[in-house]
Order: structure tokens, then C-alpha cells, then sequence
């Protein structure tokens, strides 16, 4: 089965398809949740939440689109609204995940990217979620305010503000 058809025998109650369409995408949804977060707990409960809400809303995909993208959009604004409810900022972790990189990698990218790991880390919460949204997520301007609830020329706003900040850092 494809995944349209997983997500159509999802919607009438098959939890064998759920079980596979968790199969399929949970260990790449859990690797990019983890280059968003640090917070191993908040990305397992983020994919969890994940999975609800597709076993929920499978009778409401529209088929037009990927079943992996929509798995994603669903698992990123999951994330968002439980780094949310964090009572305070933590910054993004700058190692790789272990899962995804090698230990040579992981001393190869901290030495390469170091500097703009800690410059990224020194934006404020806000700045650090449009760029997140934007640049690693490759999300669109619209995407992006959707995502973060905040009207799309905030996001401009701020995103030209990182860039200024960064810049400067990085000089």
C-alpha cells in the first residue's frame, strides 16, 4: 500500500495501517523534530502527538499533496505549541544528533558551524523561531506566520533583524 491508501484504511479505523504509516515516517519526523529541539521528552511527545492527530484526522486529508509533508506540517506545529508551553527559552542544541551523524562528523560540524551554532543561540526566542522556520525548515513567509501565529510582516520584520544580528556576530 501506498501511503494515500494507508492514510485512507487510517480514516475507516485500521490501526495495522497506522502501525505502518508510523513504521515509514516516525524515524525521519523524530530526526528533523530533533534538529529543531534538544528536549528529547518534548520531540517524543511532539511525535506522539503527531500520530494522534493523524489517526484523527485521516478522514479530513484531502489526498492532493504529500502524505509526508502533511505528517510534518502536522508534527511541526505539534512542537511549536509544546515549546510554547515551556516556561522558558533553552537553546537549541548545536551537536548533531547522534542517529544521524557519525562521531567524526559531529566533531567536523562543531568546528565548522560552532560560530553560528552560538550566534544563533544568542537571538532572542522570537528571532530564533522565524529563523528556524524559514531557513532550516525552508518554510515560506506565509508558512512561517502560520506556523508561529504571528502576521506575515512580523515575520519579515524579525527575520531582517536576525540577519542584521547574525551578521554582526559572525563579522
Amino acid at each position: 500500500m501506498d501511503d494515500a491508501d494507508l492514510i485512507a484504511a487510517v480514516a475507516e479505523g485500521d490501526r495495522d495501517a497506522l502501525s505502518e504509516l508510523y513504521a515509514r515516517h516516525a524515524p525521519w519526523l523524530q530526526v528533523r523534530l530533533r534538529r529543531r529541539c534538544a528536549d528529547t521528552d518534548l520531540v517524543a511527545e511532539a511525535l506522539q502527538d503527531t500520530f494522534v492527530a493523524a489517526w484523527r484526522g485521516a478522514g479530513r486529508w484531502r489526498g492532493d499533496g504529500d502524505v509526508a509533508a502533511w505528517l510534518w506540517g502536522i508534527a511541526m506545529r505539534r512542537l511549536v505549541d509544546l515549546l510554547a508551553k515551556r516556561p522558558a527559552y533553552r537553546p537549541l542544541s548545536t551537536v548533531p544528533d547522534p542517529v544521524v551523524a557519525s562521531a567524526e562528523e559531529q566533531v567536523l560540524l562543531g568546528v565548522e558551524y560552532a560560530g553560528l551554532g552560538a550566534a544563533l543561540n544568542r537571538l532572542s526566542p522570537e528571532l530564533h523561531a522565524v529563523v528556524q522556520a524559514t531557513v532550516l525548515d525552508g518554510l515560506t513567509t506565509r508558512e512561517a506566520a502560520k506556523l508561529l501565529h504571528i502576521p506575515q510582516g512580523t515575520v519579515k520584520t524579525r527575520m531582517a533583524r536576525a540577519r542584521t544580528l547574525l551578521r554582526e556576530a559572525l563579522s
